[in-house]
């Protein structure tokens, strides 16, 4: 399994993909992505960003699925 550290960077890498590629997807995300700690004792765990990570790229795949056709923004 990998660390934390690791999920930490693709959520951030995916986030960033998102707001730049598909702004509007970005505006429905529940959670503004700088209020992840990066430092210091918290309560998040490497399963749990795995599972945020996971949760993200099936969001960015559905709505890449939905809106096939489309045309780009």
């Amino acid at each position: 399994m990998k660390n934390k550290t690791s999920y930490t960077q693709q959520v951030q890498q995916l986030l960033l993909k998102i707001e730049q590629e598909y702004p509007e997807l970005y505006k429905y995300l529940d959670e503004n992505p700088i209020t992840i700690p990066s430092t210091g004792v918290d309560p998040i765990s490497s399963v749990d960003m795995a599972a945020y990570l996971q949760s993200l790229e099936e969001l960015l795949q559905h709505h890449i699925e939905s809106h096939a056709g489309e045309p780009a923004h």
